[in-house]
Formats: C-alpha cells, sequence, structure tokens
C-alpha cells in the first residue's frame, strides 16, 4: 500500500463516527495534522498524514491514582493477560513472535497509560491494532492474571508466607534504584494534593493491598473510550483506521463522564523542606552520599510558550558545562555532579524544575540552595548572555529539524512529545508547530528581558518550593526485609485452613496455565510469505584511500554526520583501561587554544551534538581478534559545518588534560554516573561479567563498560588528590599521543552533496593538525592476556532487593552456516520457555536468551528476579528444551519472524550509512549478510535440532555465570544451588 495524499478534510466533517475539528499542514515535519472526535464517546483521535512507511499507532489513557498500589502498572500488565477475542493467556508475548513490528511496548506514567508500535507491513499493523484495541477495552482481567502480573501469596516448601508478583519484584528492583527513588520523592513532596503525590508504578509495600475488585473498577472508568487518546501516524490512510476503530470497538460504547480530570496543585504561600532515604551497600561510608536539590513548582502545561521558555531557560541554566547554574554548583567542590532529577519536567499537569547536587555532605544543604539562588539572582540582575540564549535557541531548532528513530520510532516520539500536553487540554498543534511560538521567544529573549522575568517570576519569587535531602541508609534494606517477615507472619498467623487451602488451590491452578500449551491459533499472524530476504545495503558514495575518508551522500534534511574514529589497538595494556574515561573527558575539559567553558559555549553554538565514545567489534575475518575504537561524532546544521570542522579539529589535534580542577569535577561527576546506573543495569553488568573471559572482544568491553571498569574508576575517584589527578593526567595525554595521529585515523561524512563537499575539508584540517606516525597501526588487535580456561562463577553485591543473574557460552559467528539457526534458537528459548518459567512462574520482570552473530556469544539472564537457584535452574531447563525438540514447524516460523523483524528494523539515512562504514571497518562484507537472511528465511525444525544438539549439548558445562545481587539474597540462595557451585563474591 503506498503513501497518497490525504483526503482534504473540514472541520465539522464526519468520517466513520469521527467529526473533524482541524486539519493543518505541519511543514516543517512535510506532514498534515487531523485532529478528530469520536461524536458517540467523546474518544479523540490525532492522524499525522505524511509519506513515512513505519506507521505507529499509540491509544493513551488518564489513569489517576488515588493510592500507591501500583493500580494503574498493574493493570497495564493485566489487560495484556487476554482478553474477548483473543482469550490465550498472554496475546501481548505471543504478537511479538508472529510480528513484523519494529516497536511494541506499553508505558504507565504518572497520569496516563500508553499503548505504542511501529511497523512497516500494513496487514500487522491492522493485526496489532486488533489486539491492543481488544486488550484494552475487553480484556478477561481474571484473578490469576493478577496474581501473577501484580502480587499474590504463596507457601514456600517450608510453608513460610511469601509475596510474589512481576510488578512486585520489577518495583522492588526500581525502588532500590536512587534515581527512582529521587524522582517519585520529588513528585510526592511538589503535589501532596494531587494524584502525583502516589507512586504510580507502585511502592513494594502498598502493593499487596490492591484488590482484585479494585483493579477491576479502576478498568472500568479509566479504559473507557471517553478517556481515551488515539494517535495514529505513517503513510497508511486514516480513513481504514477510523472505520477500524468504530467498527470493531468504538460502536459499541455509551459516552461517560470518566471523572480523570486532574487539577492544578495548589499553590503554597511559603517554602518547604522534604527528606527521603536511599539503601546504601552496608559498610560502605555515606557520609557524602546525600543529594541535595532545590524544586519548584512552574507552569501549566497547556501553556505551550510558557513551556518552550522554560525549555530554553532549562539549557540556558543547565545544559552544558559552561551553563551558569551547572558551573556554579559543580565549581562549588561541594558534590559530585548535579542531583538526578535535575532540569525541567513537563510530564505533569504542573510541570516543575530541581537543581543540586550529589555526593554531598548532610550540613551542606544550605550552602547549595544559596549558590542556586545567587547564581539565579545574578542573572536577573545583570542579564544572560545573548550569545548562550542564542545557543539554546540553536539546540531547540536542530532538534526539530533532525529526523531521528532512537530511542522510539519517529512516529511515537512524537506522540510521546504530545500526550501529556494533549490529555490535559492544550493544544498538540502547538507542540508539533512551534514556529510562531519560537518568533515570539526569540523576540522577546534577545531584544528584552523575558527569560530574566521567567527566571524572577517561577524562581526567585515562587514560595512553591521544597528543599530538599535524598538521604543514604545502610540499614533501609535490612528494616524492610524484618518489616517484611512480621507482615507476613502476622498474616500467616492469621490464615485459617481454609485460607491455606484456598492459596495452594489458586497457586496450583496458576502453575498449571502457565504450563498449559495454548492454542494461540485465534490470534492473527503474518507468514514467511510476507518476508524477503533483501537486506538494506549503503555503499559510499566516494572514498579517499590516502586521505582515509568515506562519504555517504544520503537525504539528511539538511543536517551534516561527521565521524572520526582512532584505533586503540596499539595501546598498551596498562593504557587501555582509561580509554572510557578518555571519551568522558575530550569534549568536556577543553584544549590548548580555549577553556572547558569556551569549547562547550562553541559546541551548543555550532552543533547538534558532540560525543566521544568507545567500543570493541569482532573482526569478521579473525573472530578471535577484536578492534578496539576510539570514535569522536558530531552532528549539525548545513550552515554550521565549517565551525564545526574547526571544532572537531581543535579537539582532535590541540587537545589537553592540563586543568586539574576541572579534571577532578570530570572524575567525580563520571563516577558517580556509573555508581547511579548500577541497580538499573544489573543485568548488563552480569552478562558482561559471565562473558568476560570468553573472547577478546567481551574481556575488553568488560575493561571499558563493566564491573571491572566501575571498580577501576571508583579506585580514582576515592581520592582524587593532586598526585593522583596529576598521574592521570599523564595517562590521558599518553593515551590520546597514541591514538591521534595521521596514520591512525578513518573518517566517514554522511549528508547531502553540499554537505558532503564543505565536510571533506575535515581530512585535510586533520592531516596538517596531526603528528606524523608515531607507532603502529591502532586499526589491529589490541595486545592483552585473557584467562579463557578461568570461567567466572562470580556473584557481585550492592544495594538491591532483586538479583541479576547470567550464563555465557560460546557459539559459531555469523559466517558459520549454523549462525542463522542460533538466532532463531534464542527468540524461541526466550518465548518458549524462559519467558514462562522466569517471569510468569518466577516473577521476575524478564528473563531472555541472546545470540549476537558478529562475537559468537551466547546469553542466558534475567532482569530484576527474586529467585537466582531457581533462575539457573530455568537456565538449563532451556537448554533441555531446545534440544528435546518439543516444538513444531510454527514455533520456528515465528522465530524467524522475530529474528527479521530485527534485521529489517528502519534506520534514518545517517544511521544506515554509520552502521555500514562500521561493517567496512570490521569487514563485515553484504554478501555474508544477505546470506545468513536467506538461510533464516530458509530455516527449519531439523536445523534447528541439528545446531542445539552441535552447540548447546554441554555448553552450559563451558560457560561463564554472573550475578548481580545483595549479600542477603545471596546468602539466602547459596544452599539451593547445584553441588559443587561456589561463588566467588564481592562487593562492586
Amino acid at each position: 500500500m503506498s503513501y497518497k495524499e490525504p483526503v482534504v478534510m473540514q472541520p465539522g466533517d464526519v468520517l466513520h463516527g469521527f467529526a473533524v475539528k482541524r486539519c493543518e499542514a505541519i511543514t516543517l515535519l512535510q506532514a498534515t495534522m487531523i485532529e478528530l472526535e469520536h461524536e458517540k464517546t467523546g474518544a479523540r483521535h490525532i492522524h499525522i498524514a505524511c509519506s513515512d512507511t513505519e506507521n505507529a499507532f499509540g491509544v493513551v489513557f488518564r489513569t489517576v491514582p488515588r493510592d500507591s498500589t501500583g493500580v494503574a502498572h498493574i493493570l497495564e500488565h493485566t489487560v495484556l493477560c487476554g482478553s474477548r477475542r483473543y482469550p490465550v493467556r498472554d496475546p501481548f508475548f505471543s504478537m511479538l513472535k508472529r510480528s513484523l513490528s519494529t516497536f511494541m511496548n506499553a508505558f504507565t506514567a504518572s497520569d496516563w497509560t500508553m499503548y505504542p508500535f511501529a511497523t512497516q507491513n500494513p496487514t500487522d499493523y491492522y493485526n496489532l491494532m486488533g489486539v491492543y484495541l481488544d486488550a484494552v477495552f475487553h480484556p478477561l482481567l481474571d484473578l490469576l492474571s493478577f496474581r501473577q502480573e501484580g502480587h499474590r501469596l504463596s507457601l514456600e516448601e517450608d510453608r513460610r508466607l511469601t509475596y510474589k508478583g512481576v510488578v512486585y519484584n520489577e518495583m522492588k528492583g526500581a525502588m532500590s534504584s536512587p534515581p527512582q527513588i529521587m524522582a517519585r520523592a520529588l513528585l510526592q513532596a511538589l503535589y501532596p494534593d494531587t494524584t502525583y503525590r502516589f507512586n504510580s508504578g507502585g511502592d513494594p509495600q502498598e502493593i499487596p493491598r490492591l484488590t482484585y475488585d479494585g483493579l477491576k473498577e479502576f478498568h472500568r472508568f479509566h479504559y473507557h473510550p471517553s478517556n481515551a487518546w488515539f494517535f495514529t501516524y505513517g503513510h497508511l490512510p486514516i480513513e481504514e483506521h477510523l472505520a477500524f476503530i468504530e467498527t470493531w470497538y468504538l460502536s459499541g460504547f455509551e459516552r461517560i463522564d470518566p471523572k480523570t480530570e486532574v487539577p492544578s496543585q495548589p499553590r503554597w504561600k511559603t517554602p518547604g523542606r522534604a527528606f527521603a532515604a536511599y539503601p546504601l551497600a552496608p559498610g560502605e561510608d555515606g557520609s557524602r552520599k546525600h543529594q541535595v536539590c532545590v524544586a519548584w513548582l512552574l507552569s501549566d502545561i497547556r501553556d505551550t510558550f510558557e513551556l518552550l521558555s522554560l525549555s530554553v531557560l532549562n539549557d540556558v541554566l543547565l545544559g552544558n558545562p559552561a551553563s551558569p547554574l551547572r558551573q556554579a554548583l559543580i565549581d562549588s567542590g561541594l558534590g559530585s555532579a548535579l542531583s538526578d532529577s535535575s532540569g525541567f519536567d513537563a510530564d505533569n499537569r504542573d510541570t516543575f524544575f530541581a537543581c543540586g547536587l550529589k555526593d554531598v555532605s548532610q550540613e551542606d544543604a544550605e550552602k547549595i540552595e544559596t549558590i542556586i539562588f545567587d547564581t539565579l539572582g545574578r542573572l536577573y540582575r545583570d542579564g544572560i548572555d545573548k550569545e548562550m540564549i542564542e545557543s539554546a535557541l540553536h539546540q531547540i531548532e536542530f532538534h526539530r529539524k533532525e529526523i531521528t528513530n532512537t530511542p522510539y520510532p519517529y512516529g511515537l516520539r512524537l506522540l510521546l512529545g504530545i500526550s501529556a500536553t494533549w490529555i490535559h487540554g492544550g493544544d498538540p498543534m502547538r507542540i508539533l508547530d512551534i514556529d510562531a511560538d519560537m518568533e515570539k521567544l526569540r523576540a522577546g529573549a534577545i531584544d528584552g528581558r523575558l527569560l530574566e522575568e521567567t527566571i524572577s517570576r517561577y524562581f526567585l519569587e515562587n514560595p512553591h518550593r521544597i528543599l530538599f535531602t535524598l538521604s543514604p541508609d545502610s540499614e533501609m534494606n535490612d528494616r524492610e526485609a524484618e518489616r517484611l517477615a512480621r507482615e507476613l507472619e502476622t498474616i500467616r498467623n492469621g490464615l485459617t485452613e481454609a485460607d491455606v487451602a484456598r492459596i495452594e488451590t489458586l497457586e496450583k491452578e496458576l502453575e498449571e496455565r502457565q504450563q498449559n500449551q495454548e492454542d494461540v491459533s485465534c490470534l492473527p499472524t503474518l507468514h514467511r510469505s510476507d518476508l524477503t530476504d533483501d537486506i538494506r545495503i549503503v555503499e559510499p558514495s566516494s572514498k579517499d584511500v590516502a586521505a582515509r575518508l568515506t562519504c555517504y551522500e544520503q537525504p539528511t534534511s539538511g543536517i551534516c554526520y561527521l565521524t572520526v574514529i582512532a584505533g586503540a589497538g596499539s595501546l598498551p595494556g596498562r593504557l587501555l583501561e582509561g580509554v572510557p574515561f578518555l571519551t568522558h573527558c575530550m569534549t568536556q575539559i577543553g584544549t590548548r587554544k580555549h577553556t572547558y567553558l569556551e569549547i562547550a559555549r562553541m559546541t551548543d553554538r555550532c552543533t547538534g551534538g558532540l560525543s566521544a565514545g568507545c567500543h570493541v567489534r569482532t573482526l569478521h575475518d579473525n573472530t578471535k581478534d577484536c578492534l578496539a575504537l576510539f570514535q569522536l561524532h558530531a552532528k549539525c546544521l548545513n550552515r554550521n559545518i565549517p565551525q564545526t570542522l574547526d571544532l572537531m579539529t581543535e579537539l582532535l589535534c590541540d587537545w589537553a588534560f592540563s586543568d586539574m580542577a576541572r579534571l577532578k569535577n570530570l572524575v567525580l561527576e563520571y563516577h558517580a554516573e556509573l555508581e547511579a546506573s548500577i541497580v538499573d543495569s544489573g543485568h548488563r553488568l552480569a552478562m558482561s561479567r559471565a562473558s568476560a573471559n570468553l573472547s577478546r572482544t567481551a574481556a575488553l568491553s568488560e575493561r571499558w563498560g563493566g564491573i571491572e571498569h566501575v571498580r577501576w574508576m571508583r579506585s580514582i575517584a576515592r581520592d582524587p588528590s593532586p598526585r593522583v589527578l596529576e598521574k592521570l593526567s599523564e595517562t590521558l595525554s599518553e593515551i590520546a599521543d597514541a591514538l591521534l595521529h595521521r596514520s591512525n585515523i578513518e573518517i566517514a561524512l554522511v549528508g547531502e552533496k553540499e554537505a558532503i563537499d564543505a565536510s571533506i575539508a575535515l581530512s585535510g584540517m586533520l592531516e596538517n593538525g596531526l603528528p606524523e606516525d608515531c607507532g603502529e597501526n591502532g586499526f589491529s588487535a589490541p595486545k592483552f592476556e585473557i584467562a579463557e580456561t578461568a570461567l567466572p562463577r562470580e556473584a557481585w553485591t550492592t544495594a538491591t532487593t532483586v538479583s541479576f543473574v547470567a550464563q555465557a557460552f560460546r557459539t559459531p559467528t555469523m559466517d558459520h552456516p549454523d549462525a542463522p539457526a542460533l538466532a532463531v534458537i534464542a527468540k524461541m528459548m526466550r518465548s518458549l520457555y524462559l519467558h514462562r518459567e522466569i517471569r510468569e512462574k518466577g516473577g521476575a520482570y524478564g528473563g531472555f536468551a541472546a545470540y549476537n552473530p558478529e562475537d559468537g556469544l551466547f546469553h542466558l539472564a534475567s532482569y530484576r528476579d527474586p529467585r537466582i537457584a531457581g533462575t539457573l535452574e530455568a537456565f538449563r531447563g532451556a537448554v533441555d528444551f531446545i534440544r528435546s525438540g518439543q516444538y513444531a514447524e510454527s514455533d520456528i516460523d515465528e522465530a524467524v519472524l522475530q529474528v527479521c523483524a530485527d534485521i529489517d528494523k528502519p534506520d534514518t539515512p545517517a544511521m544506515a550509512a554509520k552502521k555500514a562504514f562500521f561493517r567496512a571497518l570490521i569487514r563485515l562484507d553484504d554478501a555474508t549478510r544477505k546470506r545468513f537472511k536467506e538461510n533464516l528465511i530458509r530455516m527449519d525444525r531439523a536445523r534447528v535440532l541439528q545446531a542445539a544438539e552441535a552447540h548447546f549439548r554441554d555448553a552450559l558445562d563451558h560457560s561463564g555465570v554472573a550475578v548481580v545481587s545483595s549479600d542477603a539474597l545471596i546468602e539466602a540462595e547459596s544452599p539451593a544451588l547445584p553441588d559443587g557451585f561456589r561463588w566467588r563474591v564481592q562487593a562492586i
């Protein structure tokens, strides 16, 4: 089905029961927005008609919890557990196997719940729309699903009671994370009279208070078409969307008043103070582990001009290292980095802004507050530097113009951008097309004092604010465990024999249902006939080997993308571990020509983003070796190419690590970022450790981004004395010297022809600025040793109430005939076995298998998991299952669809070109990719069985195992581990 211009509609036109309210062009998006309302129910609908073939859909409900039982979150899970037309226990996860979707998920926010998807296939689009809409409007909402997804009491073998449930364990993990605790506590403090004071995800202490009847009652009012906002986007015609929605769903409803309006928070007359605690690992020094911030309640979200003004002001105040409020806080030396939740938040009916510091002493709270108000007062009195305002306006212009599908497909990014304003009665068109507001803002901010007056009104003169302190508590988890044990013991003592029998009966019924093989033939599906063996191939438009320059002419909407790569293979082992921190410093510490503040201002003024990074890739023609790469990447509007080229050249040719005060700030900031990510990234850290000795790529990846890197950085941040910093500066200089020389650079340019022509000068600028060749070619394999025979059995402890379990082993890489079968096996193990055993039965938020065809590694892992031993047993069961052959050809078909959906996921022209550039560096040719997909589409059960037997027969006997958990959980689980299994237990 091809794109056709949308039917010209006029306000008042009625189409399939929907009345057109307006039809307007969005020039920047080259699209048309059609806004409608369903006459019978009052459901709202926005359609963005454009030529994009990645069509998106979403339905949003305003969900307004009145407690912290997590009713909105648990309902989001439970409606996806079977519906009237699709009475199977898990149609959502089943559709993941039967679809070519580029995105499928559901989200619960503070006051809305969203069910979005995107796909390039028209048949798939309506298949998914039908499953989603039947789920939300006609869910089964049976008791067993509520118990599985929400919470339930269960009896252990020793007859002790325990709480189980997917959301219960998900939120136990979430509320172990300081950033999550900070965000929830700020809402509770700033909005004491509205729904935002409650934890919409669910407080683990309160989740068990939610009743099954309460869940169903919440659905009755909140999931009604009168409380629904529909969104469609792409090249498919709106007429078919509206006919589908009206005919199958809305025609059966009448209009109601759902009573879900969210009032504005009453404003205070005097400021307040608030406190919260987060768990700290036992024995860790918490004296400088506090977070302190000031937070203000700001504008109504429906005032789109104020939203834009505050967004620009946020960038001025905090957007880069030279931003005055950020600089004042960091330069104070009172903390390591901006506090969690710092910045402007426009997700609620009333917006808010927060800023402060983390890793501070509690007694410094008033000092931090004074710095914040002194800085804001000075900006109000003396005025904001107009150049900083221009830079902030430039950032908005750039990011409006850039088309990106990261982290969500572009259509869904638009939906997420308008949802909060739209559901509260604001004008979504003012979000999608901000040209008029931008002109008004520019005039007021550049020619007048608009932003200064905004500071006065919302910050200096606004009494609705709090001084907030988040404090560490090393006994918090122990106290909660004791409280929970007492609660469960009290409940257990109050149970009658009939109550116990009822719990056991329900648990048995749930287990039987989880174990049953269902007939899912009622669900729609795509077929192999819907697949093609095509792959997207992007060829360079030109390549200059001598200049080490590759150009890709692509339609990029007036944006140029520049990437400079340096090989890190020549670095001696003692320098390798410093490369990630070098990339953190490279764009933020200044050069021999400019200070870091000047570099920050130049970056915001002329680029849409400047970043450095490092990563490790496996060489396709020698999979025992890897390529270690440093990368500097910039993107800019075509008009800013000359300034961006100058900036990149300066960073690469005139680097300097001599500003010791700034270096210390960067050490503390970077370390704080790593520490804050541990709990949320526990599964990634566990997977990295489990595979660290399986390949050179995995070993260096662990040193650059795993637990080993966290501990290396902590050793520096623990004592950033002048001597330590001087040594670090010398190390960074040694690394830069070894990396940045003429023969060790590769350059990629992506953009339209005029942009490429203008950017080619970069290679000459670098050739003139970089030193002559001074060492080995870095595009060779790095030199370091790994202990391949020492497969880890490791448990790493941190402050968490859940676990993350990973097991890894070697498998062949992409060029092996069995590689397509291994990709299929990973999908089958997850969807046919691990999902049931780890999520449904075990109560973890997720369990999965992952095959990396480039590296030849296979991972089994769990996320926010209440178990360890049981999960390791499930991993072994998954291996036994895949070797058993207890699956059908239809299961192979579904897994092939899933792998093809991953392969065919669309990239923007810029991203597709960048991927092609990196494939060339690792010598992965398009013929290999094409052969992989061709063999994938021809996959059958016999080939899967053959590969399973060849590569999984004794795989777990030659695997690495790693767990991220707490001391208490590891100790409790150890007796249940297999005989002879011994942990090496360490604190992260």
